[in-house]
């Protein structure tokens, strides 16, 4: 798709109503997209007493969404082609509710199916945001990325904060907490709706795009230098969620205290997932900001490599405005390395594929490697190792170039 014929769409929607419904609308679905994961991790272990679960089932209801992403991302694009971008995110938004519903009904194979389902119906969410704001705001990419940006972290945070305190205080137990968040998700549906009527003009767009010839991105050297960007930025998000807190305990820091440090983390990612985007999309290369997310992963991570714990606010503030930079910036290269909508959905399902593939197996390696040593400071050498090879696949996403074969 030309960009005359997205600015021409993006005027018919400007004027009136239609454009803050759109916009309203897509702030919702991604406040939705992380919120039903996050609510789990604070609360597992009442999740696996209450459900006289094994520490490995336990572990496994958090890898099952990242598998979910990895298998399901690459379907997306193609489903959204044959029936419309609107129409399959509301299907998403109908099986997240009813997956967020199934989990939380109390016994363990309602906790693993429903699970399940929430990962396929994120996995849409994931890929087709993207697209979608390229193809309806092809002028203020940067702006929208970072609005969407900053409602998936600030709901992912809120989710992760009073899960634990509705289980502790409130009689709804972790069928509560975790079913809590059906409301949002069919709040989102609802706001979603007036979404429909535009499914017949957007997929008339799609089929002018569709005459043109799009790239094979398994052949791009950009494209999969954009999808080890993804995977990188996941692994060492998923990584750090799943054992920084553990790590910081074991160097002799309490409970609550790592988990306020984790909070810190969190918070810091919040500025970055806004500013990084609008600053990428008016730079034409963003090997600059490569450098410096990098740099700042690996002061973050060699801190706690290199103990104590006096210094360890400062390293949890790097590492989290690295996090939130970097999965700003993940989510504008599958804009800014493709000319059309449809590319950047394909783009984004290739890299979203692999990405959370690798992600899902992180967390399981560094426990493995802490089980076969008897010690962090391995595990905590892949954090540097990664940070490495985030710099080297950045650099060449980063520059300005498309995803040509």
């Amino acid at each position: 798709m030309k960009l005359e014929e997205t600015q021409s769409y993006t005027k018919q929607l400007s004027f009136g109503k239609k454009t803050w419904l759109l916009i309203i609308g897509i702030i919702f679905i991604a406040s939705t997209l992380r919120s039903p994961l996050t609510s789990v991790g604070p609360i597992i272990g009442p999740i696996r007493d209450g459900l006289g679960m094994s520490n490995v089932l336990a572990g496994l209801v958090t890898t099952i969404p990242l598998l979910a992403f990895a298998f399901i991302s690459p379907i997306a694009p193609k489903l959204s082609k044959r029936f419309g971008m609107e129409l399959t995110l509301f299907i998403s938004l109908c099986l997240l509710t009813v997956g967020i519903l199934i989990r939380s009904a109390g016994s363990i194979l309602f906790l693993v199916a429903g699970t399940f389902l929430i990962g396929v119906a994120i996995a849409f969410g994931n890929v087709l945001l993207p697209a979608l704001l390229k193809l309806s705001f092809p002028l203020h990419i940067g702006l929208m990325t970072g609005i969407y940006s900053v409602a998936m972290n600030i709901s992912a945070t809120t989710a992760s904060g009073i899960s634990a305190p509705i289980v502790l205080n409130t009689q709804f137990g972790w069928q509560g907490a975790l079913g809590i968040w059906a409301a949002l998700s069919a709040l989102a549906l609802l706001l979603w709706i007036p979404q429909l009527k535009n499914r017949v003009s957007l997929q008339t767009v799609d089929e002018k795009a569709s005459i043109e010839k799009s790239p094979i991105l398994w052949r791009s050297p950009i494209a999969w230098a954009v999808t080890f960007f993804m995977g990188l930025q996941s692994l060492l998000f998923y990584c750090t969620a799943a054992w920084l807190p553990e790590i910081l305990i074991s160097e002799g820091m309490t409970a609550e205290k790592a988990g306020w440090m984790f909070s810190l983390l969190q918070l810091s990612q919040l500025p970055m997932t806004f500013i990084i985007p609008i600053l990428a999309g008016k730079l034409k290369d963003q090997r600059m900001i490569v450098v410096g997310v990098a740099a700042l992963y690996l002061i973050g991570y060699g801190g706690v490599l290199a103990g104590g714990l006096s210094w360890t606010p400062l390293w949890m503030i790097a590492i989290g405005i690295a996090g939130g930079a970097s999965f700003g910036l993940a989510m504008m290269f599958f804009t800014l390395r493709t000319e059309t909508h449809t590319e950047a959905a394909e783009l984004s399902g290739m890299a979203q594929s692999s990405g959370y593939l690798l992600a899902a197996i992180g967390p399981v390696l560094f426990g493995f490697l802490h089980d076969a040593t008897g010690s962090w400071k391995s595990p905590l050498l892949i954090f540097m190792l990664a940070s490495l090879l985030f710099l080297i696949f950045g650099l060449k996403a980063g520059r300005d170039e498309k995803v040509t074969v």
